[in-house]
């Protein structure tokens, strides 16, 4: 196993909120990472986040251990929730907050 992999799946399992993106929360890189963040920043838990554009190993790498080929991407409780169409349904319909709610206090979301 690569040290990239072992380094993605120690991020996913040790952040119960976790955003991959493009870019940071106060300067997202991408619209699709600046909606996501907004998104989250409207639950009003801490997440975790990783800049993929400082990191192309995870960029690379990534991907194919989530089966996810776009960022942003995130993780909740350990489990891929998705990408920013999929953040922003949630979001809209009001499950977002209570899935984030649930991660940050060490809930499972399923």
């Amino acid at each position: 196993m690569s040290s990239t992999l072992e380094t993605i799946k120690d991020q996913i399992s040790t952040n119960p909120v976790l955003l991959y993106m493009k870019g940071t929360p106060q300067m997202p890189q991408c619209g699709f990472s600046s909606q996501a963040v907004q998104a989250l920043m409207a639950c009003g838990q801490k997440f975790a986040f990783v800049n993929i554009l400082e990191h192309p190993d995870i960029r690379a790498e990534l991907p194919k251990y989530a089966n996810w080929p776009t960022f942003p991407q995130l993780w909740l409780s350990g489990e891929l929730v998705g990408g920013c169409d999929i953040i922003m349904d949630l979001h809209q319909q009001g499950e977002l907050l209570a899935m984030v709610e649930a991660a940050a206090q060490g809930q499972a979301t399923a």
